[in-house]
């Protein structure tokens, strides 16, 4: 067994929940190291750029929040953080540099107004995804955010899902414009449709074994199953009772569910689940979604006559906390108090009606939010990077405005639309690797010196037809990227992404691949107009 399998025989992650009044009084380096790693189970993670300072992970079903609870979160990290706040791609909330000593107010805060962080990292179910605007269009297939509640309901706080072999990620929505990297979830719900003597029945596909750690994409297989709304929390339950007792544990880095399903192959997967529910389930229903992508940032009509949600660009998923506690304000003012965290760093106010939705446009805070934004800014997401996690190998953040911003000014805003995501590490917490353009950070020595470089890669996708991604470019430092991207981008086309070669249009109309000389790094090939 691995470590971690061993502190978990030891101790229950859960059970750490009572040790941390304790902590609270003795202070983080009284904390032993097994603690340390159970805290996660609780949403804590001690930071090695932050030392004695806490990371708190906050689940958001659904991304689905109030204002009072946003509200909440900004108080909490003006008061006992730093003020730092990142919406991240799995729709949660990271509040930074709160002190061992503050967490017990911190929970206790959190949980007046619904909130909890439990099971945010290390071996659980991780916060489960949805479409940011179910419930509120005309288009989608199925209103999934009951089915969000009631899964989250059963499996956080369940010890028997408490103790999984890795890290578990899904997914379920019946949107039909692909806003949520589905094929890259260890369990996915998609929406589908069955055509029988009865008539039309609605309801999803079954896709496992997806991620994006753990070496790399693997696109998820589907189980060809199709499941009925009422099914899926039964379903759900089955495939992490065979994920928990089947799951590899010997080794972290091949534990995913990914690995399981490699292993077994999917007909055995499918198999093992009907035994476990007790009766055959019908084969996948046609594949409801779209080839179109609805980020869901702009002002769209809600199903609700009169009533309309706007979609707010976060930039890279930071913000202050008197910026949030603004948008909560916001929400008020101009909705119901609702908003919707989305998985690419963005905010959704709904139920803004009519007569409104003009005046909110014009409101100051949405010159620094917009709902318009450009192409480039608009598809751009990042990982947190280096300056809180340890894992980073670069800072990613700052880095990924200042490269968009200094592309727009060599190319200006009259591009294609183009997903551009960051990750400083291979954990691929930017989803680098299902993106039109996915930079992954590294460190390389150019004369004699360490600096910050990325790898590129082009042409990944989730959806009806995934892809994974092919690598460009490696070793490409930081300070010349945006030069670089600048040479890449006037040709984007996605269907042209997904190539072994990128290439270059010369000013003669002919079209190769251009190589620069090596002037920045002997292991660096850079593309030149």
């Amino acid at each position: 067994m691995n470590k971690v399998e061993v502190l978990k025989l030891e101790k229950d992650g859960l059970d750490v929940r009572e040790d941390i009044d304790r902590f609270a009084k003795t202070g983080w380096e009284s904390i032993e190291d097994a603690d340390i790693q159970r805290l996660k189970w609780m949403g804590l993670f001690l930071r090695s750029p932050t030392p004695g300072h806490f990371m708190v992970r906050v689940r958001i079903p659904g991304g689905s929040a109030t204002s009072a609870q946003l509200r909440t979160l900004a108080e909490v990290s003006s008061s006992f953080g730093n003020g730092v706040i990142d919406v991240t791609t799995r729709q949660q909330i990271q509040l930074r540099h709160l002190t061992i000593e503050d967490v017990p107010e911190v929970f206790k805060r959190l949980d007046e107004v619904g909130l909890w962080s439990l099971q945010t990292g290390m071996d659980n179910v991780r916060n489960i995804m949805t479409c940011p605007a179910t419930g509120l269009t005309s288009s989608e297939l199925i209103d999934t955010a009951p089915l969000v509640r009631s899964l989250t309901e059963e499996i956080v706080g369940n010890r028997a899902y408490s103790n999984l072999p890795r890290k578990f990620n899904m997914a379920i929505t019946g949107c039909l414009e692909n806003c949520l990297h589905l094929e890259t979830q260890d369990l996915a719900f998609v929406p589908a449709t069955v055509q029988d003597k009865g008539g039309m029945t609605t309801g999803f596909n079954v896709f496992v074994g997806g991620k994006l750690g753990s070496g790399g994409y693997r696109i998820a297989s589907s189980l060809d199953m199709f499941v009925k709304p009422s099914e899926v929390l039964r379903v759900t339950c089955a495939i992490l009772e065979i994920y928990r007792d089947h799951g590899f544990r010997e080794s972290r880095n091949t534990a995913r569910l990914a690995f399981l399903v490699d292993r077994w192959g999917e007909e055995r997967f499918r198999i093992e689940v009907e035994n476990r529910l007790g009766r055959p389930y019908a084969h996948a229903g046609n594949d409801a979604r779209k080839k179109s992508v609805n980020d869901h940032m702009g002002v769209f009509r809600q199903k609700s006559l009169g009533l309309n949600y706007i979609g707010l660009k976060i930039p890279v998923g930071r913000i202050n906390a008197g910026d949030l506690l603004k948008i909560a304000q916001l929400s008020e003012t101009y909705g119901t108090g609702e908003l919707r965290l989305a998985h690419n760093q963005a905010i959704v106010i709904p139920n803004v009606a009519d007569r409104k939705i003009g005046d909110l446009t014009e409101e100051p805070l949405l010159q620094r939010y917009v709902y318009n934004p450009t192409p480039i800014q608009k598809g751009l997401v990042s990982c947190v990077g280096n300056d809180y996690c340890n894992l980073a190998v670069i800072e990613t953040k700052s880095r990924a405005i200042e490269t968009a911003k200094k592309i727009e000014a060599k190319l200006g805003t009259d591009l294609k639309p183009i997903t551009m995501h960051w990750s400083g590490c291979p954990a691929s917490c930017g989803n680098h690797l299902v993106a039109d353009v996915g930079l992954i950070g590294k460190k390389v020595k150019v004369k004699g010196e360490i600096i910050e470089a990325v790898d590129i890669y082009v042409g990944g996708r989730s959806g009806p037809d995934p892809k994974p991604s092919t690598k460009l470019l490696e070793d490409v430092p930081c300070d010349v990227l945006p030069d670089v991207l600048s040479g890449i981008l006037p040709y984007h086309a996605r269907h042209k992404m997904h190539q072994s070669k990128l290439r270059v249009p010369k000013a003669s109309g002919k079209s190769e691949l251009v190589k620069c000389h090596q002037n920045h790094s002997s292991q660096s090939t850079v593309l030149c107009k």
